[in-house]
Order: structure tokens, then C-alpha cells, then sequence
């Protein structure tokens, strides 16, 4: 009956959010840690814990209305993807940044964000892009253009992270790590994006190479 009811509040609500732990264990970067059992409240990132260190997320949101530009054919609106993987390098920098001289309430947490140096960047306002672009939310363009700004996004905060790792050094645990094998998230998903807009695999070789300087980094809400 609990979860009947559960279910019903799903699909009226989509709360509470739901995770599956077996996934979640096989697709998050943080897996050579040890077994992941927690997220965050609203579910957009998912954590190693144990008795010896506590999860921290360190959270950012980009506004992705403010990359809308008039496109010089039609007059139409158009996503600065450019702009966007400019700005999310800026995220992703200034979130690393965050974790040396964050307060922390807790030896735990701050273990935690020095060993693995996670960062969570999401989103705000796509809906308003579909809408500014005329663009039916649940059309097949929306979907491709859904996919077209989260590649630009992971894209963005890989080629900083890497770079940051270049400068600093890698975070303490990435050696064993899906990104450390050549494993990226769509490829725990079995996805394949492609080489049309990014050369995901000199990413990955780079990655190889030179390493991350934070084990996680994006974090779409629900």
C-alpha cells in the first residue's frame, strides 16, 4: 500500500525522486570509491560516504536564458554555445576554488571535499529557452537541443577540470576511476555523442594523460 502511494505521488508530483542503487553505482565516477548508498536531497548528485568522511556537494546553477542570441539568418533566437562552454569553464573553476576555502563544519566533510573535489554544475530556465526559441517543450528539436546544451555543459567542465589538473594536480582518488580508464558518463550509459560538435576522444585521451582535478561535475536537478 506504502508504495502504491509512493507511486501515485510520482507520477502526480515527480516527488519524492527516486534512485536506483545499482545504477547509480555502475554510472558515477566516484564507483572505484567503495559502494555509493546516498545523494543529496533533490537527487541531481550522487556521493561516496563512510564512517571516516562525509559527501559535500558544491553547487553552481547557469542561467541558460542568458545565451540566447538572434541569429544573423532568420532573426530567430539561437543558443552562444560558445559563450556557454566559455562560462561553464568559469564555473567550474570558481567552484574548485570554492572547495580550499570553504567553511566546513566537520573534519568529515572536509576530508571528503579534499580527497575527491566534487562539483555539481545545473541549470536554470531551459523551459524559458523553448519558450524565447518557439520551440515546443516536448518536440523532437527541444530533445536535441536539450542534448546540444548538456554536451556543451560536460564538455566545458571537463576541459577545465583537466586543466586545472595540469596546474594543481589531480584529485587524490582519480587513479581507478571511470574517467581515468577513458570512460566518461555516456559511456557508463552506452551512449555515444558523437563527434559532430566536440573531438570527445582527444578529450579523453587528454583526460588520460593529464587527469581531473574534481571527480564529479555536473548535476542536472530532477
Amino acid at each position: 500500500s506504502l508504495w502504491f502511494q509512493v507511486l501515485d505521488a510520482q507520477m502526480e508530483t515527480g516527488t519524492p525522486y527516486l534512485l536506483y542503487k545499482d545504477h547509480v553505482n555502475r554510472k558515477c565516477n566516484q564507483k572505484n570509491l567503495g559502494t555509493i548508498k546516498s545523494s543529496n536531497l533533490c537527487c541531481e548528485i550522487t556521493e561516496y560516504s563512510d564512517d571516516k568522511e562525509t559527501a559535500v556537494c558544491n553547487l553552481a546553477s547557469i542561467a541558460l536564458p542568458a545565451f540566447l542570441k538572434e541569429s544573423n539568418e532568420d532573426g530567430k533566437m539561437a543558443i552562444d554555445y560558445e559563450l556557454l562552454h566559455q562560462v561553464t569553464q568559469v564555473v567550474t573553476n570558481n567552484l574548485n576554488s570554492i572547495i580550499d576555502v570553504n567553511y566546513y563544519p566537520t573534519e568529515k566533510t572536509r576530508r571528503s571535499n579534499m580527497r575527491h573535489r566534487p562539483i555539481g554544475i545545473g541549470v536554470q530556465g531551459l523551459a524559458d529557452v523553448f519558450f524565447k526559441m518557439g520551440i515546443a517543450f516536448h518536440s523532437d528539436q527541444a530533445k536535441e537541443f536539450n542534448k546540444q546544451i548538456f554536451e556543451t555543459i560536460y564538455h566545458g567542465a571537463l576541459t577545465m577540470s583537466c586543466k586545472l589538473a595540469i596546474e594543481q594536480g589531480i584529485y587524490e582518488t582519480f587513479h581507478g576511476s571511470p574517467a581515468s580508464n577513458g570512460e566518461l558518463q555516456f559511456d557508463l550509459w552506452n551512449i555515444d555523442p558523437g563527434q559532430d560538435r566536440y573531438d570527445w576522444n582527444a578529450m579523453k585521451q587528454e583526460i588520460k594523460t593529464h587527469g581531473l582535478r574534481n571527480s564529479l561535475l555536473v548535476a542536472p536537478m530532477p
